[in-house]
């Protein structure tokens, strides 16, 4: 009998010692980003041996990769049904719960599986913690706390250390992540994906000359791992956006080094949408449009094609295709909508509904637009950044009607990076829409925030001569004349303060102020406009509205 129970344990060690063999290829190409090669594998696997449950949990993990959850789900409950590999599942469904926002539902699956693990299950321990990090809404601390338990039972297991390192990472613990990346490389030499993520951490820190370096290193170990030429494409665009004087040397690398990731990982059409990704970020439009149509042909009723199509359109001046394709996209309430496609939404609307001329938009149209755009920043509040640019494009075309409204979403967020110079120039946009209207058509409630901004800009930087030579002709527009004149005042006091060059250089707008004060004080302290007047004539004899207005005065 005891030989027996010797005989069935080595039987049963044998068989797990072969299902991992099974998998460690599927494994390998999940590692190196050949989604489609590692799904072909475990596919193969579940149909020679249906029961394989671990190899449904990899295989749906994929799938949530690939933001396909209908597909992963199916594959995890297939899993559940196995004896080996069901809390691997169960860890799955519980990503799924994450994606969902059911917390409370993931919460409970994941304790109840970290609850039961024992010292060999690495993996069960590194996988929760996935599961909280890889969901859509990533929770660091709670990954933590798993990895914590984790190290406490195995201290110096390498994929514990590696996934300890993503945890210190995503919880911006640069130096915790670096010792646990550096743990787990030593433990494991083969773990190219540690020594990747090393490089990783410089490029976060803009070292991008040490992450190069570091990411050639693991080139020479291993030329033909895929990830590490996503790394340096990475890497070299933002050395580009960062270094504005290498951009355009830089993009060329990096958009060279996507392509060798692509061929080394795969060309699917997950694939292809990651590199869609890149080129926005890159705004290699015209490759955009090619990638775009290329996945159409692989799949034409993949929705997400819709976005590329449309962002791709609008950057190469098709606009009727871009509309088209972003409403066909937005308009279908499956899909999930990103701020960007509401902003591109928007442009577009504008591009649409302006006139042969150029200088006007469609109003009911720029209403519409606007509150696409509006949409986006309510998605994601860090795109009000990106509204800057907009603005001055529209601004430099002096079409104020729509710079105007641009520039008011861009200041509702104070924590943009361009706050101060965003109300510039709203207060700019909207006193040149409205300084050559009349009374009953100049907008009143715009000019009096375009005051408030300049306020804002005052008291930010009270040394910017110009805000308040703005702020005093919006006064002057509105009919505000004390504020008008006090306003005009601080002008020529910062201007004077900084000394007789900056008066010569500003000359103009000097008897600027002085004139249009003088037309207040006229009403009420002659002797005080007459000063005024002489002023200006002072540095140009010339002056017709001084010499006219000391006429009158006289």
């Amino acid at each position: 009998m005891n030989k027996i129970k010797i005989l069935s344990l080595a039987l049963v060690a044998t068989t797990l010692v072969a299902k991992a063999q099974d998998l460690e290829p599927a494994k390998k190409a999940i590692d190196a980003e050949q989604f489609e090669k590692a799904k072909a594998m475990l596919k193969s696997i579940i149909v020679s041996k249906s029961t394989n449950g671990k190899a449904a949990f990899l295989l749906g993990n994929i799938y949530l990769k690939q933001n396909v959850a209908d597909s992963a789900k199916i594959f995890f409950d297939k899993g559940l049904a196995s004896s080996d590999a069901s809390k691997f599942n169960t860890i799955g469904l519980a990503q799924i719960d994450l994606d969902n926002k059911n917390t409370s539902a993931a919460q409970a699956k994941l304790n109840t599986i970290i609850a039961g693990l024992k010292k060999k299950d690495v993996e069960e321990y590194v996988y929760s913690a996935k599961a909280y990090m890889n969901s859509d809404y990533p929770d660091y601390k709670n990954a933590l706390a798993v990895l914590t338990k984790a190290v406490a039972v195995n201290p110096t297991d390498a994929q514990i250390q590696l996934t300890l390192g993503d945890a210190y990472y995503g919880n911006k613990m640069q130096n915790e992540a670096y010792a646990a990346y550096r743990n787990a490389y030593q433990t494991d030499g083969s773990l190219l994906r540690a020594k990747m993520q090393l490089g990783v951490l410089l490029k976060g820190a803009k070292a991008y000359t040490e992450a190069v370096k570091a990411f050639n290193e693991l080139i020479a170990i291993n030329p033909n791992y895929g990830p590490v030429y996503r790394e340096l494409a990475e890497t070299y665009y933002l050395w580009g956006k960062n270094e504005p004087k290498t951009y355009t040397e830089n993009i060329q690398k990096a958009l060279s080094f996507y392509e060798k990731y692509m061929s080394l990982t795969d060309y699917s059409l997950s694939s292809r949408m990651r590199h869609a990704d890149f080129l926005i970020i890159a705004r290699d439009y015209k490759a955009l449009e090619v990638e775009a149509n290329k996945m159409k042909e692989l799949d034409n009723v993949n929705p997400r094609i819709l976005r590329y199509l449309g962002y791709s359109a609008f950057e190469n001046g098709n606009v009727d295709v871009a509309l088209k394709s972003l409403n066909d996209f937005i308009s279908n309430p499956a899909n999930k909508v990103i701020a960007r496609d509401y902003a591109y939404y928007g442009q577009a609307k504008i591009k649409k509904g302006t006139s042969a001329d150029g200088k006007t938009v469609d109003p009911i149209v720029l209403a519409e637009a606007i509150a696409d755009i509006k949409k986006a920043i309510e998605i994601e509040p860090l795109m009000a950044n990106e509204l800057n640019e907009l603005g001055k494009k529209y601004f430099s075309q002096k079409m104020f009607s729509v710079s105007s409204p641009i520039f008011e979403l861009a200041i509702a967020n104070p924590n943009s990076t361009n706050f101060i110079e965003d109300n510039v120039y709203y207060g700019l946009s909207v006193y040149t829409e409205n300084k050559a209207k009349d009374a009953a058509t100049m907008d009143k409630v715009a000019l009096a925030k375009a005051d408030v901004a300049m306020d804002t800009v005052i008291a930010a930087t009270p040394n910017y001569q110009e805000a308040y030579l703005y702020k005093a002709r919006i006064n002057n527009t509105l009919g505000n004349d004390e504020i008008m004149a006090a306003t005009y005042q601080k002008y020529l006091d910062v201007v004077t303060t900084k000394g007789p060059e900056e008066l010569a250089k500003n000359k103009t707008k000097v008897m600027e102020s002085y004139n249009n004060m003088a037309s207040h004080f006229a009403n009420n302290d002659v002797p005080k406009a007459k000063e005024l007047l002489n002023k200006t004539l002072e540095l140009d004899p010339a002056n017709q509205y001084a010499l006219d207005a000391l006429k009158i005065l006289k």
